[in-house]
Parts: C-alpha cells; sequence; structure tokens
C-alpha cells in the first residue's frame, strides 16, 4: 500500500488530500509513524521525533493513529488477494507477498493480476497500491518501490542480472544506511559493483550478510512464499509522555505492558522460555538484558518476577522514554507472527 497509514486518514478526511502530513505524536515527545508523500518531499519519514518533523516541514499536519481503522481495510484487502491465490505471506497490515505461479483465476500474466488486484483495491476500499513483479520476493520487494506511488514494475526472467547490475546497493532490501556507506567505502555503487566481489570478500567483509549479497545480486532468492509464517516472538513496549527516573513507577509501567503481553499469549495460545526487557533512555540509547528459563512461561504471575530481576539486574544510566517486553525461544514453529503495536502515549 502507498503511504498506508497517511492515505487512511486522508481517505476519512478527505480536507487533508494533498497536504504534507504525519501520523503519530507531534508534541514533544511524539514520533512519526507514517508521512504522507507531501510531507516525505520535506525529509519527514517515520522514526523521525515529531519536534524534528515539525522543523522540516513547519505546516506539517498531525494525525492519531487508527490502528483499528488500518486493521479493518487490511482485512478486505487480504480478502481480496485471497480471491487470486492461498499463497499470501503478509508481512505487516499493508503488504503482503502473493505467489501467482498458479492461481484462481487461470490467468498466465503476474503483471495483469497485480494490474487487477491494484484497480479491486482501489474500487473496493478508495486506497492506492503499488506492485513489484518478477521470479523471487527479493526482486519483487525491490521491484515494487520503483513506481511508487500506484504503480508497478515487472522485471522479467531475461531482465533480472541487467536489472541488478544497474541497481544501487542503497535500494537492494535489506542493506541499510550503515551497510551502504561501508558498501560505498569499499568502491560498491551498483549491483555490478558488488557482483565482482568473490563469496570469500564478502563473507569477510560483512560476516554471514555476505553470502546473501553474492546470492541477491546474482538473482538467486530461494525462500518460498510462506502462508503460514513462524512466530518467532511476541512483544510490547511503551514510549512515554516524560522521562522516567523512579524504578518504582517503571515497574508500575511494566505491569501493564505485562498484561498486555498475557493477553495476547493466551489469545494466541502461545508460550516462551527467554524472556528480554527493552530500555530506550532519553539520549535515545538502548539496552537490553534478557533470560531464558528452563520451562515455558505465559501468565503474568509466571514471567513478571523475571521482568523485575532484570530491572534491578544492573544500575540505569540515564532516564528511561521507553521500556518493553518481548518474548522468544517460543512453543511454536507454525503459526504466523504475534505483535502488539507500539503504543505511544498522547
Amino acid at each position: 500500500m502507498d503511504a498506508y497509514y497517511a492515505s487512511v486518514a486522508e481517505l476519512d478526511n478527505p480536507e487533508l488530500r494533498g497536504k504534507a502530513i504525519a501520523v503519530g505524536g507531534g508534541g514533544d515527545r511524539g514520533v512519526v509513524s507514517a508521512a504522507s508523500y507531501e510531507a516525505r518531499k520535506f525529509g519527514v519519514k517515520s522514526a523521525m521525533s515529531g519536534v524534528l518533523a515539525k522543523q522540516k516541514c513547519p505546516h506539517l499536519i498531525f494525525v492519531k493513529t487508527d490502528f483499528e481503522r488500518y486493521k479493518e481495510i487490511s482485512t478486505k484487502i487480504r480478502a481480496i488477494f485471497y480471491e487470486y491465490t492461498d499463497l499470501v505471506e503478509p508481512l505487516s497490515l499493508d503488504e503482503a507477498y502473493l505467489d501467482v505461479t498458479e492461481n484462481k483465476k487461470g490467468n498466465p500474466s503476474a503483471n495483469a493480476i497485480a494490474r487487477e488486484i491494484r484497480e479491486r483495491i482501489y474500487q473496493e476500499t478508495g486506497l492506492r497500491a503499488s506492485a513489484g513483479i518478477s521470479i523471487n520476493k527479493f526482486i519483487a520487494k525491490v521491484a515494487s518501490d520503483i513506481n511508487k506511488p500506484n504503480g508497478q514494475k515487472t522485471v522479467h526472467p531475461n531482465e533480472v542480472i541487467p536489472f541488478l547490475e544497474e541497481l544501487a546497493v542503497n535500494k537492494f532490501y535489506g542493506v541499510g544506511k550503515v551497510t551502504a556507506a561501508k558498501m560505498y567505502n569499499l568502491g560498491i555503487f551498483i549491483g555490478n559493483d558488488l557482483k565482482k566481489k568473490s563469496l570469500e570478500e564478502l563473507v569477510q567483509l560483512f560476516g554471514k550478510a555476505g553470502a546473501h549479497y553474492y546470492n541477491i545480486v546474482r538473482g538467486i532468492h530461494n525462500s518460498a512464499v510462506k502462508p503460514n509464517r513462524i512466530r518467532k516472538s511476541v512483544g510490547a513496549e511503551t514510549t512515554f509522555n516524560e522521562n522516567i527516573s523512579s524504578e518504582i513507577y517503571m515497574l508500575e509501567r511494566l505491569e501493564d505492558i505485562a498484561d498486555e503481553i498475557e493477553k495476547r499469549m493466551k489469545k494466541a495460545n502461545t508460550k516462551g522460555k527467554t524472556i528480554t526487557l527493552k530500555i530506550k533512555y532519553s539520549d535515545f540509547t538502548q539496552q537490553t538484558r534478557s533470560k531464558t528459563k528452563a520451562s515455558f512461561m505465559q501468565t503474568k504471575k509466571e514471567f513478571f518476577p523475571t521482568i523485575k530481576e532484570l530491572l534491578y539486574q544492573d544500575k540505569l544510566v540515564n532516564s528511561v522514554r521507553l521500556l518493553g517486553i518481548s518474548f522468544g525461544n517460543l512453543n511454536t514453529e507454525i503459526k504466523e507472527p504475534v505483535w502488539v503495536q507500539l503504543r505511544f502515549e498522547f
């Protein structure tokens, strides 16, 4: 979906159309969850503080998040997907992989199917979507960003290698700013530069990721579309209106987060052995403290003593702006991930 949260806000509030808007908090403690394309022109982007976003775009309009609405529309969109194929791998509320090699419409053209689905989404929700079509998930993902917003890009089998050789390395899905900067320092600017490096060189330079880069620049990515994604963790976190210095007060807030975790774990019939406490300080430095127990845990009564232990494990180095709890090492390997959406206090 194109700028999904912002587009939903515009859909429900037509007076916002064509304006620079940010979804999230615009106060001193606010964080941008999403930005419209008009706002992005000024450098506003997700995860940016509301204060910085306002500095970059003084006329920026902030709107509150509405996750129930996002889920409602996402369910409608997903229903459209399933009319074409059962091989749908959701990545989030606004993005998914579809394998249409064999599809319910009997349409041999993936390009035509993507165009039809995008039109269906617009007719039934009023929102625009973009698509990437190719031989594997990696290339399709990269292609989906080429003609955004409201467009699509098909990379045919015979075009894959030339496409990847000319692609800027920062456009490779999975190459972030830090990795891209390291590649630039090594003289790697486009796929063809990356392709000149041997497997041994790339592994030496980038560790395990080096083998991944070696393969993807050659169009090799064998991950299938997985309708049932493996659940790896369950987590919840809260950003506070004001920094917290008192560990007693932190425990009170962790109690609330733990209640949410227990509810989600029970709903999904999930248990975990490894529990992690996440602490983000006022200077934005981050710390995680983890402990793995011998038996699976699910209820607050079972795991909260460990949270208290982790909180008092080390002395806090600063006041705290965010606390989170997550579970890993789960007892399930067949159901799709469960996430508790990041919550903000407005």
